[in-house]
């Protein structure tokens, strides 16, 4: 493929300075709401990989015995300069993701909220103390650095989802390589570069960009002793299996399959907005997306016609130019006909389409619009798979208990939601779904940076989660000390200075 002369090639940052990238393949970045090519990323070479980690290690000595509080000052500097920067960061989400502005500027203040939580790491990264835990000896436990970290990221959140891992590696002593999704490497190129403006030493912060060959690079270079992954399940558990094969620790988010809970008492305006927020936001590519409605005995008709009308009102456009969108386009034409595809599976089990977002948009944007499919039996396939666009099953419950029935018969674990005004129904699902981000009365269950994002059984592969007090833990590595000291004799000069 020729390189259009107007096309940037997409560089990569080692040992703190930009450069160019020593691959030979490029691919295209789109503009989602045009279907216009943007710009050019290289497919990295394992070259890249190497140089960028042995920059990393090169790094490592020195920025790990920097003090906590200097390490916290560069943050401190990052987030002013991430403020400043604000609504560019977030347009550049806009221009190569597609998701509405609004949507982008939440993901780049959530990512912001974790630059915050870094910036008090030396509360974070204290150690415990006893003394006299035996006679005359005293226990410490303190933090350290684990060494060079990887963090492999999706498309889905440039901005955000990076954001979960380097603040918190780099503050603990880390050094850190990041490789992000190759669809979407612009915004992540300019939060590594107002890194570097704020004074983060050279190799201590490093991006390469590349597919799979550049992933498994990074995963088996010998200096790398960290890996932290966000993306779909057969990958996480790819990752996982590989990284902890080499001896490494890991942390691997995978896919989703996230239910809503409607309950007979709860408020249907309330719940059809937040329903559809949750199911078409983003155009429904958030591993915190709900994928399955769960009506509650006799309000199921009334739900699917409401939220039929609500998702047919919603306007599907670019989001580039115009702010009244409500959502964007998807991020290529292959993944526009893979969810696509997944309306024609449906049909053929017998579920009926309510709503069918296929349909004719003016532009060359890579569009679909909301779709509803009405019922949906557990064992469907479009009930199991995770189809990451904007299609929502409906599932119909007799009882809460059998809604809580359908949760346990999923094989991922994410995050849930109930909407309901019920005390003892909100405790019974909190107790029991079978999830690890819950929400009641709250459509989207996502975490800030202070807690930790927990999914369970496949869509988590590893011990410790990203965010919060688990991200400081998967970070560092913990020093147990047992001190004894005895009192000198004989020599004088060993007398303590208070005698005289």
């Amino acid at each position: 493929m020729t390189k259009p002369g107007s096309i940037v090639d997409v560089r990569i940052i080692i040992g703190g300075r930009l450069q160019s990238s020593e691959a030979d393949e490029y691919d295209d970045v789109f503009n989602p709401s045009t279907g216009a090519v943007i710009a050019r990323v290289p497919l990295g070479a394992a070259a890249d990989a190497a140089a960028a980690v042995s920059a990393a290690a090169k790094a490592l000595p020195q920025w790990s015995r920097t003090p906590v509080v200097d390490r916290a000052r560069v943050m401190f500097r990052y987030r002013e300069l991430l403020e400043q920067n604000f609504d560019a960061l977030a347009r550049l989400v806009t221009r190569e993701h597609g998701k509405t502005l609004a949507e982008s500027r939440a993901e780049v203040r959530r990512g912001i909220e974790v630059v915050e939580f870094a910036c008090g790491i030396p509360s974070l990264f204290m150690g415990r103390t006893i003394a006299d835990i035996a006679s005359d000896v005293d226990a410490d436990v303190m933090r350290h650095p684990v060494g060079v970290c990887v963090g492999i990221t999706p498309y889905n959140f440039p901005a955000m989802v990076p954001m979960w891992m380097y603040p918190i590696a780099l503050v603990c002593g880390n050094t850190f390589v990041l490789k992000p999704s190759e669809k979407v490497p612009l915004a992540v190129m300019r939060l590594g570069e107002l890194l570097l403006e704020a004074d983060c030493p050279p190799g201590v912060f490093n991006v390469v960009h590349g597919g799979r060959p550049c992933v498994e690079a990074l995963i088996d270079h010998p200096d790398v002793a960290a890996i932290s992954f966000v993306g779909s399940t057969p990958v996480a558990k790819a990752v996982h299996e590989r990284g902890t094969l080499a001896g490494k620790r890991v942390q691997a988010a995978g896919g989703a399959k996230n239910h809503f809970i409607i309950m007979p008492d709860a408020d249907e305006d309330l719940a059809v907005q937040a329903l559809a927020a949750s199911s078409f936001g983003c155009g429904g590519q958030r591993c915190m997306a709900t994928s399955v409605a769960v009506p509650v005995g006799p309000v199921a008709d009334s739900l699917v016609e409401a939220l039929s009308a609500h998702a047919e009102s919603m306007t599907v456009g670019p989001t580039d130019q115009h702010g009244d969108a409500d959502m964007g386009p998807l991020i290529r034409p292959a993944h526009v006909e893979r969810v696509a595809r997944s309306l024609d599976m449906a049909d053929s089990e017998g579920a009926v389409i309510a709503l069918d977002g296929r349909r004719e948009f003016p532009g060359d944007g890579f569009f679909l619009g909301p779709s509803v499919v009405d019922r949906v039996r557990p064992e469907m396939q479009v009930a199991r798979d995770e189809i990451f666009g904007p299609v929502l099953s409906v599932i119909r419950a007799g009882t809460l208990e059998e809604a809580l029935a359908f949760g346990r018969q999923c094989e991922y674990g994410n995050g849930a939601s109930i909407f309901t005004r019920d005390g003892y129904a909100a405790r019974q699902f909190r107790e029991h779904f079978n999830a690890g981000m819950v929400g009641i009365n709250v459509g989207v269950p996502a975490p800030m940076a202070w807690f930790p994002f927990t999914g369970w059984n496949r869509s988590f592969f590893g011990d410790l989660h990203v965010q919060g007090q688990e991200g400081i833990q998967f970070y560092t590595r913990q020093k147990v000390t047992l001190t004894r000291w005895f009192k000198p004799s004989g020599d004088s000069h060993h007398d303590p200075v208070w005698k005289g």
